[in-house]
């Protein structure tokens, strides 16, 4: 018999709605996150995935619905209810998000982009730095710290936003269409180091995607249409699910 315990609750949302106008862009959508997995969410263009994204990531408000989120050592977050600023707040302590095109500062270096996030929370330049450096070789980007986004490839770009969407240790990491813009071997790449600074640090991963292989990767893929999720699927061996705190 297997003893091992269910995996925790990171995040959880309840009868999520989303309209833009006459358009309902979600249409009451409950989701689990667990501590330590990775969902890809797939749907036609207009489905609601990348709204369902951003209400989960707090980039969002529902109009109406709950979105708990539970940090480490601490009670669970109510998103929903909270203003830009504390939203704002949760984002910067407790996310980390990496898309399509990067969205890097190009006037930076790799260095200074991976560890905008900590000198944002207050944290000594130096230390920040260090961190991010360290980031950046367990991503294999060590001797490539001072160039600048321009003298990356897209791979290697990618892979700073990376270190950046984990430079501050947040629990889950939220990915927009990551390897949308890379070819196939670079988009493989990229899915590993993707996988290995989140899943493989025991944080969780949330990824909308429209690449079969990438979701093929993940523990469980979530189906919407219509601001719906009409099906989900598990890979092999996937941790069963249990809601609480950390």
């Amino acid at each position: 018999m297997n003893s091992a315990l269910p995996a925790p609750a990171a995040l959880a949302a309840s009868g999520l709605v989303k309209r833009y106008g006459e358009l309902v862009a979600l249409a009451g959508v409950d989701v689990a996150i667990r501590a330590g997995e990775s969902v890809a969410v797939m749907g036609a263009s207009g489905s609601g995935k990348t709204t369902l994204l951003h209400c989960l990531a707090a980039v969002l408000a529902p109009d109406a619905g709950s979105v708990r989120l539970w940090v480490p050592g601490g009670a669970p977050l109510e998103l929903v209810g909270m203003s830009e600023d504390e939203r704002s707040a949760v984002r910067r302590t407790h996310l980390g998000f990496v898309f399509q095109d990067h969205l890097l500062l190009p006037e930076l270096t790799a260095l200074e982009n991976a560890a905008l996030p900590l000198l944002l929370l207050g944290h000594p330049r130096g230390s920040a730095e260090a961190h991010a450096q360290a980031w950046l070789a367990a991503l294999g980007l060590a001797g490539m710290e001072d160039r600048r986004i321009g003298q990356l490839s897209g791979g290697q770009a990618q892979r700073v936003a990376i270190a950046r969407a984990q430079v501050t240790g947040a629990p889950i990491v939220f990915a927009d269409e990551p390897t949308g813009s890379l070819d196939s071997t670079t988009s493989s790449e990229v899915l590993v180091a993707l996988l290995r600074a989140t899943t493989g640090q025991g944080r969780s991963l949330v990824v909308v995607t429209h690449d079969p292989d990438v979701a093929a990767r993940c523990d469980r893929v979530l189906h919407m249409r219509d601001g719906r999720i009409v099906g989900e699927s598990l890979r092999e061996a996937a941790p069963q699910f249990a809601e609480g705190a950390r």
